[in-house]
């Protein structure tokens, strides 16, 4: 995939709200061309949106609360507390709206939703040991509350009743999703490991940073949307398009997140102002600037080099803006959202879900802009 980060930047904005039907036809139907929304920067999703969530927390919740009841009383603790956390269920929704959009039914879907929600977390526990957070949402994180070891074995555990939820059951198609999403979660170590790295590197190339932010968060969401349709026996070309459509989602998701982390509100992030830029996180916005020449680059760079106080995350804060590094990463995005809402109308689905799957990526790439 070739992503190019523009210099310029294009209008944001779009039509009006897609008509989403009510239920999905009987058999698939070619999805139509939903026009782009703009972004509205609310936290809260659309009505369509906030109902493919709500149908995902009430098939996926008991569903892993169920499988976690198999761990061992030792490792039980911090998994339950950590899960106890909540999360909106996007990866499974994901999964059981392509399961119904490629011609299946829910309960198709339903192993390889609960199955990446597992990986998901696993990877949640694990980040929050290496960037050292104490809270997530407002909580304790496990090895805050655990210990650093309980809390690796819990994600340990978590990555491996994954595959034991796909593998119990050996159909075919359970074994291709399986695999496809150890795959997925190799690509998504990897790109952990990238970013890990950069953060001691003087400089990242914006083409590496790219490479970084589609393993690490494309990865999963492009595996999300593909389980579905492997699960529901979607032909190849069907399963493709829903990788594409995920993988550029993933891509434009985590462009918003690199957003956040320089100029998100504490109180929506939970993080502190330019808390990417504290930590010397190479992420998009930073690699686009320094990727440019000029004396509003060189001087990003030097205070990149030093010891960080908060007037030099002040500072660069408004070097990054002032830039239009902000203002390309977000035309990146929206680029990436255009080109996932195209990847969903290359082949026939079924249109209600089809739609649906429309209105979720719109909603989670338009956290608080």
């Amino acid at each position: 995939m070739t992503t190019v980060i523009p210099s310029s930047g294009a209008s944001r904005g779009g039509s009006g709200p897609l008509d989403e039907s009510a239920s999905a036809p009987p058999h698939p139907q070619p999805s139509g061309s939903p026009q782009r929304e703009a972004a509205s920067g609310s936290r809260e999703p659309a009505p369509s949106a906030q109902k493919v969530l709500e149908r995902a927390m009430i098939l996926v919740g008991p569903a892993i609360e169920e499988t976690v009841a198999r761990l061992g009383p030792g490792v039980r603790p911090p998994v339950q507390h950590h899960l106890d956390g909540g999360g909106k269920r996007v990866r499974a929704a994901l999964v059981l709206l392509a399961a119904v959009a490629a011609g299946g039914a829910e309960e198709d879907g339903l192993p390889g939703a609960v199955a990446i929600e597992l990986v998901h977390n696993f990877s949640l526990l694990h980040d929050d040991i290496i960037d050292e957070d104490t809270e997530r949402r407002h909580r304790p994180t496990a090895w805050a509350r655990f210990g650093v070891g309980p809390a690796i074995v819990a994600g340990d555990a978590l990555l491996t009743l994954a595959m034991q939820v796909l593998l119990e059951d050996p159909t075919p198609e359970r074994v291709r999703a399986a695999a496809t999403l150890a795959s997925a979660t190799q690509a998504m170590i990897a790109g952990q490991a990238d970013d890990m790295a950069f953060e001691s590197r003087l400089t990242v190339t914006v083409e590496e940073c790219l490479q970084m932010e589609e393993a690490k968060t494309g990865a999963l969401l492009a595996c999300a949307a593909s389980l579905g349709a492997i699960l529901a026996g979607a032909p190849p070309a069907t399963v493709q398009a829903l990788a594409d459509f995920g993988s550029h989602l993933g891509i434009a998701f985590q462009a918003v997140d690199d957003i956040l982390g320089v100029w998100g509100e504490p109180a929506v992030t939970g993080k502190p102002v330019g808390s990417d830029l504290l930590r010397r996180k190479k992420t998009l916005p930073v690699a686009t600037a320094l990727g440019r020449s000029g004396d509003q680059a060189d001087e990003l760079r030097s205070i990149l080099q030093g010891d960080l106080a908060d007037g030099d995350v002040a500072r660069a804060t408004e070097l990054l803006e002032s830039c239009g590094a902000r203002h390309d990463v977000m035309v990146f995005a929206d680029t990436h959202l255009d080109m996932a809402l195209q990847a969903l109308r290359r082949v026939p689905l079924v249109q209600g879900p089809a739609d649906e799957l429309a209105a979720l990526a719109r909603f989670v790439t338009a956290r608080d802009r």
